[in-house]
């Protein structure tokens, strides 16, 4: 099996577990991003990159309980809770990123970051 198969427009044919499955695989990229980020040495004195990786952080984390103990309502109900934090922080994120650094590690991680979010946002939604 392909885990990287994700839909790019929401399947409303997708069960609840497939709609988790789906979020998962992109959440490791958000989890990429935000590591990049706490790590960087742009973020030690820059509180809007700090600010960007724990809301990245707080959006995975409230996914953690409900994907361990395999219960899909609880998760997509968390995903909604926190979705418009994890879209904040991503328009913010994509919004510096420029002045922050034009390295291309930075435009990737900018761009990772929004394409994971643009297919989690209407998995979440459906």
């Amino acid at each position: 099996m392909n885990d990287s198969s994700v839909p790019s427009v929401p399947d409303d044919s997708l069960s609840p577990a497939g709609r988790v499955a789906a979020i998962d695989r992109l959440v490791s990229h958000v989890w990429m991003v935000r590591a990049f980020l706490k790590h960087c040495d742009e973020a030690i004195d820059d509180d809007e990159l700090q600010e960007i990786h724990r809301d990245l952080y707080d959006f995975m984390l409230a996914l953690g309980p409900a994907l361990a103990s395999g219960d899909d309502a609880v998760y997509l109900k968390q995903a909604k809770k926190k979705l418009s934090k994890l879209r904040k922080a991503t328009e913010l994120f994509v919004a510096i990123q420029p002045e922050v650094s034009g390295h291309t590690n930075f435009q990737m991680a900018a761009r990772s970051l929004q394409t994971a979010v643009d297919q989690i946002v209407p998995l979440v939604k459906s």
